[in-house]
């Protein structure tokens, strides 16, 4: 039976670098996709807004799945979701093409008493730990060591530059810059493990630059016009380093312009 590849972003319905992704994807593959939103209810609505103005896309192709980043239990529900879906859709041999893991949040400590023990907690939990058990509960879905596909599979995690140790000239962002690093090992980490167990995938860090979202709405200002990106162009320069990375490029940290950053 013919493989079915198809395309994972989460979050990416609602809005931002996910949502840039999630229609990145219809527009320019024929990958089905399954993207992720909080919200419960009605996706109808959902779908109608990630599909506006693509004509010429299949809306069959578009599915989304309920999750919620700080429960494990909605994480591994959603998972069984897609399972589900993939029976009932009849896909054979079905498996991760490309996964886009997107969460994160952002609370600017300038020095260590703005530090604060809820906001350390939520900006690891969504940060790293909503990204751990993403690993644990969708890699499944990623090819096996016996599969023959076309070229190694995508799996991504959105980092940032800050998360660098090296690149840290500024210091600040205490929360974010840690908890960003510790995303960058999870990715290592994650991409060795891969390679131990011949499973035809890969694992990156991706920079996206400053993308024109709430998350980053307070630098606006002051980052330069021509390194401030609408979600839909952000979302078009991470596919094109992805799909352009050798197997030699794995398990390494990349930014938008395809350049590598250090760890």
């Amino acid at each position: 039976m013919a493989p079915s590849p198809f395309a994972l972003v989460t979050p990416g319905v609602t809005r931002g670098l996910g949502l840039g992704l999630t229609r990145q994807l219809l527009r320019n593959t024929k990958l089905p996709v399954f993207s992720t939103t909080r919200t419960k209810g009605d996706f109808d609505i959902l779908k109608k807004n990630v599909l506006s103005d693509l004509n010429d896309v299949d809306p069959s192709r578009l599915n989304i799945l309920q999750l919620d980043l700080t429960s494990e239990d909605s994480i591994a529900s959603a998972a069984q979701d897609l399972s589900k879906s993939i029976r009932d859709n009849n896909l054979s041999n079905a498996y991760i093409h490309s996964a886009y893991v997107t969460g994160g949040m952002l609370v600017p400590e300038k020095r260590p008493a703005d530090l604060d023990w809820n906001t350390i907690q939520k900006t690891f939990q969504i940060n790293v730990i909503s990204h751990h058990l993403i690993i644990k509960h969708f890699s499944q879905f990623l090819p096996r060591p016996q599969d023959k596909v076309a070229r190694l599979s995508r799996w991504v995690h959105v980092s940032a530059r800050v998360g660098s140790i090296d690149d840290n000239r500024r210091g600040g962002w205490y929360s974010y810059r840690s908890s960003k690093a510790a995303l960058n090992q999870v990715v290592k980490s994650f991409d060795l493990y891969l390679q131990q167990h011949k499973h035809p995938a890969m694992c990156v860090a991706m920079h996206p630059g400053t993308v024109k979202t709430d998350l980053s709405k307070d630098f606006w200002k002051s980052t330069e016009k021509d390194k401030l990106f609408e979600p839909q162009d952000a979302a078009a320069k991470m596919i094109d380093v992805v799909e352009s990375l050798s197997n030699e490029q794995r398990g390494q940290f990349w930014d938008w312009a395809g350049k590598r950053i250090q760890w």
